[in-house]
């Protein structure tokens, strides 16, 4: 008697039940802790009452208990482990984690633990996982909306043919959008190509370059600015109003630009940049027009110059525009970034091809380049020749 009671007492501490059944499926033996585990007294869950008691519907017990009997048959003399969920006397639920082997040729002994929390802390992970992927979903639909509206308003590569018939844009964002951006424009005399590289990248870059998009036009179709550098300018105005007009606080967003405007028949290249430079090759050799060392946006207060310079283009020239993220991609046996030197060379061997070449080539040379690095940036290259 004493020993009995020391092994119920060890099964409680445990937090063990103890159920012995017969060849026919009956429970003969549950211990004592069946009261702590499940509300009931022992002997209210012995024989078919097991089966009956312990579970949400007869089909359910019925499908336990021959599951038990198939095991049974098999005779195996190894031990099987399962989880059930069972119904407590006052109605709720509880997960045993069961252990069954052969006590002898006629029973089968079944050690049970309570996995209850462990399987509500699944639980909840499951629902916090799935949670995550709607999230992760509904954030990745509205950045490929977005992207599906950024390249709406990006001009397709007949436009700009139409504008500058031979040239190539080079466009790939780090991201699924980017912060670079670019728009060609025509009037009577001239061709114009706008280089633009926004604060960051990805969604905040991308929510800039709708606002390059929205100035520029303003810029070129309502102020109807000409200079390279008055469209610097004006574009330097719009930007600020844009993002500072409904608060007093002020916001440094801003934008690296290159503007070239190209009139037709004196074959001169107008060229202003606010921290954009631009390269013409000509014959094999590199020449920089540098810019000014102001950015759009930022420094209101400042009194910016915005620098022309004019360059009578020769037959064969090509022009390039760009942003920073070709040059500052990391790669290379060192790990470095490529540099603006390696960059203009980079130039200097492209020019030498046809302009339907030059993008291809510029695109392996970059992935050459990183290998398996991560992309650092935005990469936007403008090449056009005359």
């Amino acid at each position: 008697m004493v020993q009995t009671f020391l092994q119920e007492q060890i099964l409680e501490k445990l937090n063990a039940l103890v159920v012995v059944l017969n060849k026919y499926g009956n429970a003969e033996y549950v211990s004592g802790s069946a009261g702590n585990l499940l509300g009931y007294d022992p002997e209210q869950l012995t024989g078919e009452n097991w089966w009956e008691v312990t579970r949400f519907s007869r089909p359910e017990g019925e499908r336990m208990k021959n599951k038990i009997l198939a095991l049974m048959r098999k005779r195996e003399n190894t031990t099987e482990s399962f989880e059930h969920l069972f119904k407590t006397k006052q109605g709720g639920q509880k997960w045993i984690r069961w252990n069954v082997s052969f006590l002898n040729e006629e029973q089968i002994i079944g050690i049970g633990y309570d996995v209850t929390e462990k399987k509500n802390q699944e639980k909840q992970l499951i629902e916090s996982n799935q949670l995550l992927q709607r999230k992760h979903q509904e954030i990745t639909d509205s950045i490929d909306y977005a992207k599906r509206i950024q390249q709406n308003i990006l001009q397709s590569k007949t436009f700009i043919e139409s504008i500058f018939k031979k040239s190539f844009v080079l466009y790939r964002p780090k991201d699924t959008v980017s912060g670079d951006f670019y728009f060609f424009y025509r009037d009577e005399e001239s061709s114009y190509a706008i280089a633009v590289d926004c604060t960051g990248h990805g969604v905040p870059g991308a929510m800039m370059s709708m606002v390059a998009n929205s100035i520029i036009k303003e810029v070129l179709l309502n102020k109807k600015a000409k200079t390279a550098s008055q469209i610097l300018f004006e574009m330097d105005k719009e930007l600020f109003k844009a993002i500072n007009s409904y608060t007093e606080e002020i916001n440094n967003d801003g934008m690296d630009v290159s503007v070239i405007k190209y009139h037709h028949k004196s074959s001169r290249l107008h060229f202003a940049g606010a921290l954009r430079p631009m390269i013409i090759v000509r014959k094999g050799e590199v020449i920089e027009l540098k810019a000014s060392r102001y950015p759009l946006g930022f420094f209101d207060e400042v009194q910016k110059v915005f620098e022309e310079q004019v360059v009578m283009l020769k037959e064969e020239d090509h022009l390039y525009l760009f942003s920073d993220g070709y040059s500052d991609q990391f790669g290379g046996t060192e790990n470095k970034k490529m540099n603006r030197k390696n960059f203009q060379e980079l130039l200097k061997i492209a020019a030498e091809m046809e302009i339907n070449e030059q993008e291809s080539f510029l695109d392996y040379s970059l992935n050459n380049w990183k290998q398996d690095e991560e992309q650092t940036d935005d990469v936007l290259v403008i090449g056009i020749k005359v």
